[in-house]
């Protein structure tokens, strides 16, 4: 049985997180931290302090919160020699940087997206590049997330630049409005961080090249979809030395 704790425990993520390692067989849901008090998660105490996940014997710890917030609580999970299993984003390379050095004792996993299903629709965004002279990225969330664009349409752009050199320039010479044509990502790929009451993630990568163009779209219909991806890094982390990033290396692809 593995020991885990649960950082950002009272929003809706890290609330869905405990429900999914309270149901797991192979996991034990030991200690939950948030800035609220007087409350619980699946019958365990949120406590305001980080010392409870250290009181709790946690050997890993699951962070669905803010980056600001994250930077505090990863190095203090490293020094206290916890796994860490990271769905926070707006992290930067100095973050990415400081994380690899610090997590000596024990790992960490960082994944922009925890759903199986967007993990395969950024690699075959990825496969797709290197066929197409254009492409843009198009990413819709919740009204509540607080960074833009999102990490796995940063991700995205990343993999597909990596994967081909050759993007037509873009002709816009002019915005009737400022940043109507979105933001440049990674080789000028276009961006576009939609915000939106009602929905919860999204991503539609479009592609063109002459005559013919090809959409990958991935929806999440309800927060539950990340939990599998979450569950499976929490059981796999301590056998992934140093920092990991993605979900792909657990899923072999």
């Amino acid at each position: 049985m593995i020991r885990v704790g649960v950082v950002g425990a009272a929003g809706r993520m890290g609330a869905t997180v405990c429900a999914a390692v309270a149901a797991d067989n192979d996991l034990e849901l030991v200690a939950a931290v948030d800035t609220v008090g007087d409350a619980t998660a699946q019958g365990v105490k949120i406590s305001r302090e980080l010392k409870a996940l250290a009181d709790a014997k946690a050997e890993v710890v699951v962070d669905f919160t803010v980056a600001s917030a994250a930077r505090v609580t990863l190095p203090w999970l490293a020094l206290h020699g916890v796994h860490a299993v990271v769905g926070t984003t707006g992290f930067g390379d100095t973050d990415l940087t400081a994380f690899k050095q610090e997590f000596t004792r024990s790992n960490c996993l960082i994944a922009p997206n925890f759903a199986i299903g967007a993990v395969l629709m950024m690699r075959f965004a990825e496969l797709a590049a290197p066929f197409f002279d254009t492409a843009e990225i198009i990413e819709i969330h919740h009204d509540g997330k607080a960074d833009s664009p999102s990490g796995t349409a940063v991700a995205t752009a990343n993999r597909m630049a990596a994967a081909s050199d050759k993007w037509a320039k873009d002709p816009t010479t002019h915005e009737a409005i400022a940043g109507a044509r979105g933001a440049k990502g990674p080789a000028d790929i276009r961006i576009h961080a939609v915000r939106m009451r009602g929905a919860v993630a999204n991503q539609e990568v479009v592609l063109g090249t002459q005559g013919q163009t090809l959409t990958i779209r991935h929806d999440t219909v309800e927060r539950t979809s990340f939990m599998p991806g979450v569950v499976l890094a929490c059981k796999k982390i301590a056998i992934r030395p140093g920092l990991t990033l993605g979900l792909d290396a657990l899923l072999g692809i």
